[in-house]
């Protein structure tokens, strides 16, 4: 099994940063991608990021392409996404995932966390 822990999210004014971490446990090393999506109220789920195991191949959603970052410390066994000049928009439950194929589609995950709540005031 596969846990998976969101942290780092708040409230932060628009043009602000953040970053959010995820921290896994158990069995990751089956694991390909990781990711980050995010859900809005009213909203269907929608992808943020993905970076592959080694960290050489990242894609990001067109409305996160230039802000934000995502990366991976497999020695900590830790996700981030790096967040740079938020907008209102961006406010959502932000969730991170692991799967095995790497992909922008939910229904390729398998594992994942809570959701750490991202607010961002106008």
């Amino acid at each position: 099994q596969v846990q998976l822990v969101e942290s780092g999210g708040g409230l932060v004014q628009a043009g602000g940063s953040m970053r959010l971490s995820c921290a896994a446990s158990g069995r990751t090393a089956n694991y390909h991608a990781m990711g980050w999506f995010r859900q809005a109220p009213g909203k269907e789920r929608e992808f943020v990021a993905v970076i592959n195991w080694s960290s050489t191949s990242t894609d990001y959603a067109g409305s996160a392409k230039g802000r934000f970052t995502i990366s991976r410390d497999n020695a900590k066994n830790t996700l981030y996404l790096q967040m740079d000049s938020l907008k209102p928009e961006d406010t959502a439950v932000y969730y991170c995932a692991v799967g095995k194929y790497y992909s922008a589609r939910a229904y390729d995950y398998e594992h994942w966390g809570q959701g750490t709540q991202v607010t961002v005031s106008s």
